[in-house]
């Protein structure tokens, strides 16, 4: 006979997230505060980044891994990139993903993000995990290390770099800086917290 605990756990829905890896901290810390210890958590490389198309087949596979062992099922992806292709998989099996076209709009809210870059189209934008992996996500990516004349080709046209700050750490916003200054880019801060992503992970707890 099952024990009042366990009985309890058999009836508390199970959750499957996969998600972006540049989220992990995010859900990981969301997790502890909504208490959820019934969610199953998929974390894909944040490199399919550079390769959007990529996205759906592995969300595919990783949702295909969940589908029957989970009552419900959430992907911490935006549309990045796919084209409307990760919602074909998401209709395949019911799931449901964050609003918006990208991390940068979910962040900063849908509404505000069309106001912000609406008002400087010129804006590069980072969060926390992007200015931790800046060097290995952008800096070197575009050969920047080995050839900074490429900076104008690249940046010529941006005025500002817009760090969406998750966590006010003084680490991060050194790095911030230091990668404005290396982009030759005057830097803004919007604190933005988790943004969409604890509402969206509340469905979930």
């Amino acid at each position: 006979m099952l024990s009042n605990d366990a009985a309890h756990q058999n009836e508390t829905p199970r959750v499957g997230i996969v998600s972006c890896g540049a989220l992990a901290r995010e859900i990981l810390q969301l997790q502890k505060q909504l208490g959820g210890d019934h969610w199953q958590l998929k974390f894909l490389p944040a490199e399919l980044h550079a390769r959007p198309r990529d996205i759906p087949a592995a969300v595919d596979a990783a949702l295909a891994e969940m589908a029957e062992e989970c009552d419900q099922l959430l992907v911490g992806y935006a549309d990045c990139g796919t084209a409307g292709k990760l919602d074909h998989v998401l209709e395949k099996y019911k799931a449901t993903r964050l609003e918006g076209a990208h991390c940068y709009a979910f962040f900063l809210g849908l509404d505000e993000f069309d106001v912000v870059h609406d008002h400087e189209p010129g804006t590069f934008y980072l969060t926390d995990y992007l200015v931790r992996q800046f060097d290995t996500l952008v800096f070197k990516p575009l050969g920047l290390d080995q050839h900074p004349e490429l900076r104008d080709a690249y940046f010529g046209n941006y005025t500002r770099l817009l760090y969406l700050r998750q966590n006010n750490d003084p680490k991060l916003n050194e790095k911030a800086l230091h990668a404005a200054k290396r982009l030759g880019l005057r830097l803004e801060i919007r604190d933005t917290g988790y943004g969409d992503l604890e509402p969206f992970l509340n469905k979930a707890s």
